[in-house]
């Protein structure tokens, strides 16, 4: 899934595309993709795009008041998992299988002269990507999660969101209703950075330990969007993945640990898993991966240093 530093990534690269420009065709082919209907998806055609910006992970466009309308149009998209965007030239569809969506627009600032083409895409054969369109700021806001911007948050207001249950610090980082914007790749590198377990209790937590958290959220995100505006440029972001080079953990279950050497673990949960260094972050402790552990029984290991005697 698109996690913040990939959606500024991407916002980065729509603006001087997208701002300012009318949208000159609208094309949905894929049939679960469009949720609404009432405006419907072709009153977007002679629209200008007046801003472009995101809700968490959610991006949205704001398009110009239409005529005998009070308020603007949002227009909302929701990658989820396997959603990606692409730019193509003006006339493009969307491609294959894999298309769902294209928004032909003109250039910026001018309605006639010939601009270019967001297709939106999505592999596999679960269709999870979300698009629409709603009238005014209160329709708009149903789609807001809570979720405070990781950018925006003080350590005091961090702490708060932090401690409001008591869960584990992965669940509550990938949470949408308190952090926008994180999710299950950038939780495992942000909790690494910060020597945090995944699975540590909030309310185990002291404020020394909060206020590092805290900071490394920040450089994290703040890092990896700088890394990824680097590499895309004038460009169009083309490799939006959960899985990275230069990540610490994440995706790398059985490399060494890039701090110590230890060798990368998981805990595996439906379809996702966590990644983690065990002697950087859980003092040798390997966590029980559900299935596995079940197995074993007494044969699982408890540490790192169990499962590299063995």
């Amino acid at each position: 899934m698109p996690e913040l530093p990939d959606l500024e990534d991407y916002l980065a690269a729509l603006h001087p595309r997208m701002q300012e420009a009318t949208v000159t065709r609208v094309q949905v082919t894929g049939v679960s993709l469009l949720r609404t209907y009432d405006p419907p998806i072709d009153g977007l055609i002679g629209s200008r795009i007046e801003g472009i910006d995101r809700i968490g992970k959610r991006l949205v466009w704001q398009l110009s008041v239409p005529d005998g309308e009070p308020e603007p149009w949002y227009l909302v998209v929701h990658l989820m998992i396997a959603g990606r965007l692409r730019w193509g030239d003006p006339g493009a569809s969307p491609p294959g299988r894999i298309g769902l969506a294209a928004i032909e627009v003109s250039a910026p600032g001018s309605a006639d002269e010939p601009g270019g083409t967001l297709l939106l895409t999505e592999a596999g054969s679960k269709r999870r990507a979300s698009m629409h369109l709603v009238r005014g700021p209160d329709a708009l806001a149903e789609h807001d999660r809570g979720g405070v911007e990781p950018f925006d948050v003080e350590v005091e207001g961090f702490a708060e969101r932090l401690r409001l249950e008591r869960r584990t610090l992965k669940r509550v980082l990938t949470d949408p209703r308190r952090f926008a914007g994180i999710g299950n790749a950038f939780s495992d590198e942000i909790l690494h950075a910060a020597r945090l377990s995944p699975v540590r209790r909030t309310d185990h937590l002291s404020d020394d330990e909060v206020a590092r958290l805290h900071e490394v959220t920040q450089r994290v995100l703040r890092d990896w969007t700088a890394l990824l505006r680097e590499q895309t440029g004038d460009g169009f972001p083309t490799k939006v993945t959960a899985f990275r080079e230069g990540f610490a953990v994440h995706g790398r279950f059985g490399h060494p640990c890039p701090d110590c050497g230890t060798e990368v673990q998981r805990i595996r949960y439906a379809a996702n898993e966590t990644n983690y260094c065990p002697r950087c972050q859980t003092d040798g402790k390997l966590l029980a991966d559900r299935s596995l552990s079940r197995l074993l029984k007494d044969d699982w290991p408890k540490t790192i240093d169990a499962l590299e005697g063995d």
